[in-house]
């Protein structure tokens, strides 16, 4: 991945001192990777872990069956959105294109009651016994209260026809949560989750390399990727490290009042992974108070925008309205196959297009956005990924985590609690015992 910042509108010398400023922050990581989970920033160990991918590894053989067709993933955020940003990038954006290809992916990740109705429908008409699905319920501290209805309610619906389907579920949540202590009572497959891992970073611990490595993703090579980039987000050169660089651009756009940074993904399907970044920032960043308990009202709202189509509904805004944006362009290299456009049924009605291929219209249009973009003077960075596979995915994955926790470090934030989520929780508790 080579990550774009000349066009921040921030100055090299800028970078260097922000820089400067991290590079005892850096050291810091170098000696985390020494301590297995014993620190906050401890998801960059997941790359490394042997055991982790052998607890892995026995799960996905011990449910393996040759007639699975569905694996159902109950969760929500942290313990969903990683999962789902690389299985939509690689089978799921394709998937009614494919219908043949199996096993799918389904996400159970909010409470739904249109969507739980089709989904008994669907389990009463598609499946025909217990070894075509596998059920993975994820819940970090293991008593999220989405996670724990859904999974009540399609394991209702699966009871009814088959008595083995709880062979076919596997737990994954915190080592000894309530959720696990009730998973391990009724020998239920249990993976777990580092305490200090939190749902956000957690997509390369067994909350996503299970239900992944299910569906047929090479999770060897997705954390090859990431354990590559985690070397160079490790370098006190900042010329050299693109999470401390992308960090520091959003940092000092962000005190010249770019409180806003669009990700704008020129590939439809990467949109989950902006998704996935979405709350990775939002959650990260977004504090009321500073690591010294002060009020501080902080954060960059990430929003998601997708080329081309988002060309036609909010272009008009970036390019004409408020200047509160720092831009990062996503995209990868193009699929060069395709047949090439040959005008006959609408000859004449555009010039240009004869003779070239989708990948040459692709192209066209980004770099026709990142003109328009520099003439208007508005601020952005570029993130090219050399292709959309699991090494690339997890390269660009470590490196979103990495930048995060250098974010931390400038706005004097803790980058990996998330104290305000817990207050719609502690209400929705209440109402539902009232």
């Amino acid at each position: 991945m080579k990550l774009t910042y000349n066009k921040s509108r921030v100055s090299e010398e800028e970078i260097v001192t922000i820089g400067e400023q991290l590079s005892s922050y850096a050291e810091h990581l170098k000696e985390v990777l020494q301590h297995g989970y014993e620190d906050e920033e401890s998801s960059i160990n997941l790359p490394s872990d042997k055991e982790l991918m052998e607890s892995v590894g026995a799960a996905v053989r011990d449910k393996n069956t040759t007639s699975l067709k569905y694996i159902l993933v109950i969760g929500i955020g942290g313990s969903n959105l990683g999962t789902k940003a690389i299985y939509d990038a690689l089978y799921g954006h394709f998937d009614i294109l494919e219908p043949s290809r199996m096993p799918k992916m389904i996400f159970l990740d909010t409470t739904n009651p249109a969507f739980l109705a089709h989904l008994e429908s669907f389990f009463d008409k598609e499946i025909t016994n217990e070894e075509e699905v596998v059920i993975n319920v994820i819940s970090k501290g293991g008593s999220t209260t989405e996670t724990v209805v859904n999974a009540e309610l399609a394991l209702g619906m699966l009871r009814k026809k088959y008595a083995g389907i709880m062979n076919r579920l596997v737990v994954t949540t915190d080592f000894g949560s309530l959720l696990w202590k009730i998973a391990e009572e009724k020998d239920i497959t249990r993976l777990s989750i580092p305490e200090k891992v939190g749902g956000r970073y957690s997509v390369l611990s067994a909350v996503g390399l299970f239900p992944l490595a299910k569906a047929g993703v090479n999770v060897t090579s997705l954390l090859s990727g990431a354990l590559e980039m985690r070397e160079r987000c490790l370098s006190l050169d900042i010329g050299k490290n693109p999470a401390m660089a992308s960090a520091a651009a959003l940092f000092i756009n962000y005190r010249r009042g770019k409180t806003i940074n669009d990700n704008f993904i020129f590939h439809p399907e990467l949109e989950s992974l902006g998704k996935w970044y979405r709350q990775l920032l939002g959650e990260s960043i977004g504090k009321e108070h500073n690591r010294e308990g002060e009020v501080v009202h902080i954060g960059i709202t990430p929003t998601i925008s997708i080329g081309s189509t988002d060309l036609h509904s909010v272009g008009q805004l970036y390019l004409g309205g408020p200047e509160d944006k720092l831009t990062t362009f996503i995209s990868a290299e193009y699929d060069k196959r395709g047949s090439v456009v040959t005008p006959e049924v609408f000859a004449g009605v555009l010039s240009g297009v004869a003779g070239k291929k989708p990948a040459d219209v692709a192209e066209a249009i980004l770099k026709g956005v990142k003109i328009a973009y520099e003439k208007k003077g508005l601020p952005f960075m570029e993130a090219l990924l050399p292709d959309i596979t699991p090494a690339s995915l997890g390269a660009f994955m470590q490196f979103k985590m990495m930048e995060m926790m250098y974010l931390g470090q400038l706005f004097n934030v803790n980058p990996f609690d998330q104290p305000n989520v817990e207050l719609y929780k502690i209400e929705t508790k209440n109402i539902l015992n009232s």
